[in-house]
């Protein structure tokens, strides 16, 4: 398949660039971390997001949503990831929204679908619980009472994870952890007695949130997919997942790119334009390449994950990989040539380099996703 976007998706990126451009740019995230806004993004904002059929992208037409790939959830990703925009978007209309559809049965489908391709519901995935993104050593117990489960441990860096209305999370019915068998998702009301929620706010400036459970009671019903066998499923929503964060970061980085390039144009130093510099030249070039060898393979991620998502993971697992590297540098690169104004808060040049880091750990870094490539292949 062609690596370059059809024009219903072309007029998809430009309908969410439109939107994110003139209502979220990057001041509007800085507006939001110096006011210490509560909710940590525009709630009318999500609305118009909804209205647009932004937050329905990958809900089923028969639920409300648009019915449309991942291709298409990465077009929006990218658009996110060049103004920084704060949003529920990757939490809920990505990953959880997913999550719900490959897992779900029909009356979870039901109850939860049409709520998120309206905007009025907010969910998100529970899964890590150290510094490291590692899901086969999730350790949260699940233990049978009665009819149902009873759910004892905590969850760290869950993203919008005060803000939500309903939790997806990973718990340990069986066996101990770095076993693949034996995890188990739930689909647990975050006002359910036993969770405490701590909002922490990241280096980025955007959402997430320590949860910490202890014998919190959920039904049999509560159970996405099967039970002891929710490795697979959570390997497939970890990837959509993953590919769309890779799709953020080509944003991020090629935004950079942009603002780089245009203060080389425009910055003299010793009588010349720094642009004219061959050092500076080489150096922008060297990155234009990087970053759009990274569009390429993020491309063939989403494409793949559209495709066959249990056939995807090692060509996601390049893309993520290639991302996070690709938008490190791009910061890099562009705090350095801005010269000692990059390093200011009053320049935007910073708020991109945090999000960069936490892109980067989001999901696996490329340490863990070079590794999984690695295993994959016997090596």
């Amino acid at each position: 398949m062609a690596l370059v976007l059809t024009e219903e998706q072309s007029m998809l990126r430009d309908s969410a660039r439109g939107l994110i451009s003139d209502k979220a740019p990057v001041s509007h995230l800085r507006s939001l971390r110096d006011s210490k806004d509560p909710t940590g993004f525009s709630k009318e904002l999500w609305h118009s997001f909804a209205e647009m059929g932004f937050a329905g992208l990958l809900v089923p037409e028969e639920f409300g949503g648009s019915g449309l790939g991942v291709m298409e959830a990465g077009i929006v990703m990218e658009e996110i990831g060049r103004t920084l925009m704060p949003s529920p978007f990757l939490a809920t209309s990505v990953v959880a929204a997913s999550a719900l559809n490959r897992g779900g049965n029909a009356a979870q489908k039901s109850d939860y679908l049409p709520k998120i391709a309206n905007g009025s519901l907010l969910a998100t995935l529970a899964i890590d619980e150290g510094a490291k993104h590692r899901p086969l050593q999730t350790s949260l117990q699940a233990v049978r009472a009665g009819n149902g489960f009873k759910l004892s441990g905590a969850k760290a860096l869950v993203v919008d994870g005060h803000v939500a209305d309903l939790l997806i999370v990973a718990a340990r019915t069986s066996g101990s952890a770095g076993e693949r068998d034996g995890l188990t998702l739930f689909l647990v009301n975050p006002k359910a007695k036993g969770i405490s929620i701590e909002r922490t706010i990241m280096v980025d400036s955007h959402n997430a949130a320590r949860i910490e459970f202890s014998n919190v009671e959920v039904n049999a019903d509560s159970v996405l997919g099967e039970v002891d066998q929710g490795a697979g499923l959570l390997d497939g929503v970890l990837d959509i997942g993953r590919g769309a964060v890779a799709a953020e970061m080509v944003g991020l980085s090629d935004e950079v790119f942009g603002r780089t390039v245009e203060y080389l144009k425009n910055r003299k130093q010793f009588g010349k334009l720094i642009g004219e510099f061959q050092a500076l030249q080489h150096r922008a070039a060297e990155l234009y390449v990087d970053i759009e060898i990274t569009r390429a393979a993020t491309m063939k991620a989403l494409q793949a994950l559209d495709a066959d998502v249990a056939k995807a993971a090692s060509a996601v697992a390049v893309a993520k990989a290639r991302a996070g590297t690709t938008a490190t540098r791009a910061v890099q690169e562009g705090v350095q040539m801005h010269g000692g104004m990059g390093m200011t808060d009053q320049f935007d040049i910073g708020f991109f380099m945090k999000r960069a880091r936490v892109c980067e750990e989001l999901f696996g870094d490329a340490n863990y996703h070079t590794e999984q490539l690695a295993r994959a292949r016997g090596y």
